[in-house]
C-alpha cells in the first residue's frame, strides 16, 4: 500500500493506522501471562513503522494474503489459517498492521442462526443478465431493493433519483468511477487527489492501473492547478476517523464520496448524504468482507452508464450468488432494525455492534493511556438521527499519535 504520510514529519509525528482487530490488541495488554510488556510492544511499533513502510514500497507485489499468512505461520507454522481470531492460540502477540479483517461481527451472525441461510439450486444464476431493463443490467433486483430499504431505514444516503451500480467490492466501483469521470479524448490524464491522511489503497490502485486516463497527484490540500481533477473524499475518513468535506473546491472538479463507514455503529448519522457518486460496501456495513459486494448511488445517468460499462469490460458483471446472499444479509439487518429482538436471536444489528465497538474503544483508550507512548484522537460528538442519541465517532480502526522519541 502507499504510505499515505505525505507532508508529515517522521521525526516529530508518527501516526499509525491500527486496523481494529481489537481482540488481539486487548489480549496483548490485559492478559497477564503475556510475556511481552506493553511498553516494549509500543516501542517496537515506533521503531519498526518506517521500516514497514519501506518494505511495502520495495515489494509492491506483496499481498494481504501473504502478510496474513506470515502472521499466522509465526504462531502455527504447520497449521492452516484459522477463520476467526478466537481460534488463534497466539497469546495476543500477533498484531497485523497491514490490514483489517471484520471478524468481530462473526458472533452476531452466529447468534442470528439460520435467518441468513440461503440455498441456490444448480440451475439458478446461470445467465449473465439479471435485469435487461435496468441500466446496470447485472444488478440483482432483490439486492437493489434491499439497498434502498436499508438506506431509508438508517437515513444515511439519499436514494431517490439515484442509479444503483453494483460492484465487486467498493474497490471496483472506485475504479469504475475514475473511468466514468475521466475525459477519454483529453490530451493528458486527469489528476486524482485526496487530502492527507488518505486511504492508502487509493494511490496504490491508481498507480497499479497505469492508466492514460488519470494519474495520482497526491494531497488535495496542495493541489493548485487550474485544470480538471477528481477528488476522493472518505467520510468518516480512513485512517484518522474524522468526517471529511471537499478540500480543493475549484472549478472543473469532480467528487467521489466513499461512505464505507457512514453507518450508525461507527458514527452519528446527522443527515442523508446527497452527492453525485457515493460508494458503500458490505464489508464495512455488515462485516461480510469475503462476499466482495459493494454498491454506488449515482445521480447522473451517463456517469452510471459509464461505470456499468467499466464493470462489463472488467469482469462482465458481478456475481449473482454474492448479490443474492448480500440481499439476504441486508434484509436481516433491516428486519433487526424494524423488529428488534434479543441478543441471542440477533437483535438490532447497529445497536448491538455500536455497544461492542464502544466497549472496545474504551478499553483501547485505557490501554493507550497506560502505555504513555501513544495518544488517541478526540472525536466531536453529534446527534445521531438514527439512534436518537448523542455520541462520538468510534471508527473501526485506530489512528494513534506516537508520543515517544523516534530515531531516524
Amino acid at each position: 500500500m502507499g504510505n499515505g504520510f505525505e507532508g508529515w514529519s517522521a521525526r516529530h509525528l508518527l501516526m499509525l493506522s491500527v486496523a481494529l482487530n481489537v481482540g488481539l490488541f486487548l489480549k496483548l495488554v490485559y492478559e497477564r501471562e503475556v510475556n511481552l510488556g506493553t511498553e516494549q510492544i509500543f516501542h517496537g511499533f515506533c521503531a519498526e513503522e518506517e521500516q514497514h513502510q519501506r518494505e511495502i514500497s520495495l515489494f509492491p507485489s506483496s499481498s494481504m494474503a501473504a502478510n496474513a499468512e506470515k502472521a499466522s505461520n509465526s504462531v502455527h507454522p504447520s497449521s492452516p489459517s484459522a477463520s476467526s481470531v478466537d481460534e488463534l492460540d497466539d497469546d495476543g502477540r500477533i498484531i497485523n498492521l497491514d490490514h483489517g479483517d471484520p471478524t468481530m461481527y462473526e458472533r452476531y451472525w452466529q447468534q442470528a442462526g439460520d435467518k441468513t441461510t440461503i440455498v441456490i439450486s444448480g440451475w439458478q444464476s446461470m445467465s449473465y443478465f439479471s435485469d435487461v431493463r435496468n441500466l446496470c443490467w447485472f444488478l440483482e433486483p432483490e439486492f437493489g431493493k434491499e439497498v434502498i430499504r436499508l438506506h431509508n431505514i438508517v437515513g444515511n444516503a439519499v436514494t431517490e433519483g439515484r442509479h444503483i451500480v453494483v460492484g465487486t467490492g467498493s474497490t471496483q466501483l472506485f475504479q469504475a468511477a475514475l473511468y466514468a469521470l475521466s475525459s477519454h479524448g483529453a490530451n493528458e490524464p486527469i489528476s486524482i487527489v485526496s487530502a492527507t491522511p488518505y486511504y492508502s489503497f487509493y494511490r496504490q490502485v491508481v498507480e497499479y492501473m497505469k492508466s492514460g486516463l488519470y494519474q495520482w497527484v497526491g494531497d488535495a490540500s496542495s493541489f493548485n492547478e487550474d485544470k480538471p481533477y477528481i477528488e476522493l473524499i472518505t467520510s468518516p475518513n480512513n485512517p484518522d476517523g474524522f468526517m471529511r468535506q471537499p478540500t480543493v473546491n475549484r472549478t472543473g472538479g469532480m467528487l467521489v464520496h466513499d461512505f464505507a463507514y457512514y453507518w450508525p455503529q461507527y458514527t452519528p448519522i446527522t443527515s442523508p448524504a446527497d452527492h453525485d457518486i457515493m460508494l458503500f460496501t458490505v464489508s464495512k456495513s455488515t462485516g461480510h468482507a469475503g462476499m466482495r459486494i459493494g454498491w454506488a448511488l449515482v445521480k447522473n445517468e451517463e456517469v452510471a452508464k459509464r461505470m456499468t460499462k467499466f464493470i462489463e469490460l472488467n469482469s462482465i458483471g458481478v456475481s449473482k450468488d454474492s448479490q443474492l446472499r448480500a440481499a439476504t444479509i441486508l434484509r436481516a439487518v433491516s428486519d433487526s432494525c424494524e423488529h428488534g429482538g434479543d441478543t441471542e436471536e440477533g437483535g438490532n444489528f447497529f445497536e448491538i455492534n455500536y455497544h461492542l465497538i464502544a466497549e472496545r474503544w474504551n478499553q483501547l483508550r485505557e490501554a493507550v493511556k497506560q502505555s504513555g507512548l501513544f495518544s488517541t484522537p478526540d472525536f466531536p460528538a453529534a446527534f445521531c438521527n438514527y439512534s436518537n442519541q448523542i455520541f462520538r465517532t468510534q471508527p473501526a480502526f485506530a489512528w494513534l499519535k506516537c508520543e515517544g522519541e523516534i530515531d531516524d
